[in-house]
């Protein structure tokens, strides 16, 4: 691989070297060699040969300089101080195969100076749903971390139970967060300068064309951070806990906690269950991002040239950028053209969705069903699956819209609307059911589900014939709903 540990370089109050904790008799979980070819990490026989060993802490390559970052943070709209890596560590820093920085990152690695009251550890469930997720929202082109492997062991970590512990090694195209900024400008502001420009030279370096590479710098995170929310609304996608220390400066998804994606379709859902006033639903997730970027920005008025209405100028498109990112999404997932027509439609169909509670992905790619039914037969069935839920009063505002639907897509190309559905609904996501399916077999020690989910998220836009009906199976319309935890 290509080492390139930058951050290890930088004032060393921001960080705290030491190596990981080892696991006892760690045992390998999942191995994802599409994520080591990129890293380089295949060509490198000592790597490949021990891999679980350095997953499990039990070895460091040479190479590696591990160390625990601090941050700080606003946690549900609160400020909670100093936080930092308590059971994580960034092991190195490499060049890709495309020569993109990525961050090799070890969660669940032991105790470090940032753990608090924590133990420094992960265990198997938590460390199940993050490496599935990062896959999924990775194949499904949303921006995320991602994940080389994960271990299993016999070192018990107690939770709401006495469970196994397990570790990730987490690949990320950066770990900056919001809060670094946050704990500089209360902790060490003397460093604002040095740690902005090394933002901009190692993430953002196209911005030192600009005339003000700070200004740059902002609006790209601004714009960056825009469009990933867009992107999580048009999945479907509710991260549960989008606190300023779980937000990357990189606009890619990270930290993955009490995530969810959508089912049954309420804009007001909640995944997470220590979220008691829904601060963090699906539908404020937009207005989050807006709020995080809005306590994020002043810090840099320290700076030479930046000023309170220099940052409303770099704040003030986010607003445009989300809608203009989310309503072009809706419209080629219904495989129309961005225009006024089509948002109505699709607005409309939005709301069909919301009144009958359908399933949101489901009900998505079942319009294939009803656009070319001979070519769709899975699609066809599931649009089979929805129409039975309308009662008479939906049923009529079905026909009403589908007929709208129908006669605003005959005029286009056929052909490039249906690619156009294909290539934006997905026929799997990472269902919380699915995902606990995987975990209670991997408890026992079986992981063949988990072989065959990850191979399912891989290909999340095609039929595949290792699917099983469960896979696609939505909860019952007023089912209670899974309570997931940031340790779940």
């Amino acid at each position: 691989m290509r080492y390139q540990n930058t951050y290890v370089k930088l004032d060393t109050r921001l960080y705290h070297e030491q190596p990981p904790t080892p696991l006892d008799n760690p045992r390998a979980g999942h191995f994802n060699t599409q994520v080591a070819e990129q890293l380089g990490w295949l060509d490198d026989e000592d790597l490949m040969a021990r891999w679980v060993e350095i997953l499990g802490g039990q070895y460091v390559p040479a190479q590696f300089q591990p160390l625990s970052m601090a941050y700080a943070g606003h946690q549900f709209g609160q400020w909670a101080g100093q936080l930092g890596d308590g059971r994580g560590l960034l092991m190195a820093q490499v060049l890709d195969n495309n020569g993109q920085l990525q961050d090799l990152h070890l969660k669940g690695a032991g105790l470090t100076p940032y753990s608090r009251m924590g133990d420094g550890r992960a265990v198997l469930r938590s460390t199940i749903r993050e490496y599935l997720c990062g896959h999924a929202l990775t194949q499904l082109g949303i921006p995320s971390s991602n994940a080389l492997g994960f271990v299993v062991s016999d070192t018990k970590v107690r939770r709401e139970r006495l469970e196994a512990g397990a570790a990730l090694m987490r690949v990320a195209d950066s770990h900056i967060r919001f809060g670094h900024v946050e704990w500089i400008a209360s902790f060490a502001p003397d460093l604002l300068s040095e740690f902005t420009d090394y933002m901009i030279d190692t993430y953002y370096p196209e911005c030192r064309e600009s005339e003000t590479p700070v200004l740059a710098f902002l609006q790209a995170v601004v714009g960056r951070t825009a469009r990933m929310i867009a992107d999580w609304q048009l999945i479907g996608f509710a991260h549960g806990v989008m606190n300023t220390d779980n937000l990357s400066i990189t606009g890619s998804t990270l930290d993955f906690g009490p995530f969810g994606f959508m089912e049954r379709f309420n804009p007001a859902w909640i995944n997470n269950h220590s979220d008691h006033t829904g601060r963090y639903a699906y539908q404020n997730q937009p207005a989050i991002g807006h709020w995080n970027l809005n306590i994020w920005l002043p810090h840099f008025m320290r700076l030479e040239g930046v000023t309170r209405d220099t940052l409303a100028d770099c704040l003030a498109p986010y607003e445009a950028t989300f809608m203009q990112h989310y309503q072009q999404g809706l419209c080629r997932k219904l495989g129309l053209p961005h225009a006024k027509e089509s948002l109505t439609l699709a607005f409309e169909w939005l709301t069909l969705l919301e009144d009958n509670l359908l399933d949101y992905s489901n009900s998505f790619r079942a319009l294939l069903g009803l656009v070319a039914p001979n070519e769709h037969p899975h699609e066809q069935q599931l649009l089979t699956i929805m129409t039975a839920e309308f009662n008479n009063e939906a049923q009529q505002v079905w026909q009403d819209w589908s007929t709208r639907y129908l006669a605003a897509l005959q005029p286009l190309s056929s052909e490039a609307s249906i690619e156009e559905m294909r290539r934006n609904n997905p026929v799997y996501v990472l269902r919380n059911s699915m995902a606990q399916r995987v975990i209670t077999a991997a408890e026992q020690g079986q992981f063949d589900e988990l072989n065959r989910v990850f191979e399912l998220l891989a290909t999340p836009y095609s039929v595949q014939d290792i699917a099983t009906e469960l896979d696609t199976l939505p909860p019952a319309p007023h089912a209670p709903q899974m309570p997931i935890s940031c340790s779940s």
